[in-house]
Order: C-alpha cells, then structure tokens, then sequence
C-alpha cells in the first residue's frame, strides 16, 4: 500500500506547511545610504594650505605703472598718415655730413631763429631716435610732433644722432630729419642744437602757436 494512506490529514498538514516554508524566498530588506557629502570649497581650500603659515602683512605694494607720454594708441592712425606724408625726398641739395642743420619758414621772424641757436627758448620735450630705422624714426616724429600739437609746446629737442655707427659713418637720421621737418607746416624753424644740448647730434625745433592760423 502507498506510505501516505498511512498518514493522517494532520501529518498532511504539517507537510505542506514545511514545503511552503522550505520553498519561501528570504526577504531582503533594502537599505538606503544617504550619498556622501562632497566637501565645500573651504574646506578644500583649508586641506590645500595644511601646515602653512600666514603672512604678516598680506598687501603687496605693486609699483605704479605709468601711462606712456605719446598717444599711441589714441591717435596712432593720424600720425601714420601724417608720416606717410613726409617724404624722404625733397626738392633741395642734401646736406653735407658736416653742415649745420638750419631752416627757417618765410614769413619768420630772424630774431626768433636767433633765440633758438643761443638756446633761448626753454625745451618742452625731447624725442631721441636712437637705434630706430628710417621707416620707424619717421613714424616717431610725426607721433611727437602730433604730440606737441596737442599739448600746445613751442620748443622742443629731437636727437638724431651723429651717424658714428652707422654705414660709412654718416648721419642717416639727419638728412632725413631735415626733409621732415621742412614739411611740416606746423614747424616754424630748426637749427643744430648748442654743444650742451647735444650739438651736431640734434636739433632744436620752434614750433607753431596753437593759436595762429
């Protein structure tokens, strides 16, 4: 006879409940984590510095910085075509390497050329064109001379140089400077200036009064 006829309907029961149990899934629980926490940018800052110490005076003193005395920037566009204008050509005979730098505009008065050989007029400004080429030293004067114009100077000195380093030692600048000059409305007069302000090496030019025409 088969075995289960031999239980009763309570061994059945407890059987059944044993199989329900044995063949139940375990439960798993989920347990949530709270993410972690990214540090702040202080506290970054402060594990960035661990161990060091702090200044005892934490102001720097940064030196000044002084705004450049041409107007480059501002007005460079007038006087790049305002260089463009001066030729290096100009209907006269070239100056000699030793001749004296003199020019004076008709309609000047010789008494005024007179004060600017002995020095009489006070310099306002200087430009020196040392170590420039032509093609940048032309640029230089016309931005001074832009300059003087704008600040109203009457009297100023332009170094040229003597030309002792120069090919067959000859006063480049200063052939050039002349034409320049010369072409300039604004500039009334100009003559070699004094020993002791330079002598063949520069001139010393009279400019034109704002106020007159």
């Amino acid at each position: 006879m088969p075995l289960f006829k031999f239980m009763n309907n309570s061994t059945l029961k407890q059987l059944k409940c044993l199989r329900k149990t044995l063949n139940a899934k375990p439960k798993v629980k989920a347990v949530t984590t709270s993410p972690a926490l990214e540090p702040s940018d202080h506290e970054l800052f402060l594990q960035a510095v661990r161990g060091t110490l702090p200044l005892a005076n934490p102001r720097y003193p940064h030196p000044p910085r002084f705004p450049s005395p041409w107007p480059r920037q501002h007005h460079q566009e007038d006087a790049r075509s305002v260089a463009e204008a001066m030729s290096d050509l100009w209907p006269w005979d070239e100056l000699e390497s030793g001749e004296e730098l003199l020019f004076m505009r008709p309609g000047v008065q010789h008494e005024s050329l007179r004060k600017l050989r002995r020095g009489e007029w006070l310099t306002q400004a200087e430009l020196d064109l040392h170590g420039l080429t032509s093609e940048s030293a032309r640029l230089a004067v016309a931005e001074f001379l832009h300059h003087c114009h704008r600040n109203h100077l009457r009297c100023v000195r332009i170094i040229h140089g003597k030309g002792l380093s120069s090919v067959n030692r000859e006063p480049v600048l200063k052939l050039k400077l002349k034409n320049w000059l010369a072409q300039r409305d604004d500039v009334l007069a100009f003559c070699q200036a004094r020993p002791v302000d330079g002598g063949s090496g520069a001139a010393l030019v009279l400019l034109k009064n704002h106020r007159e025409k």
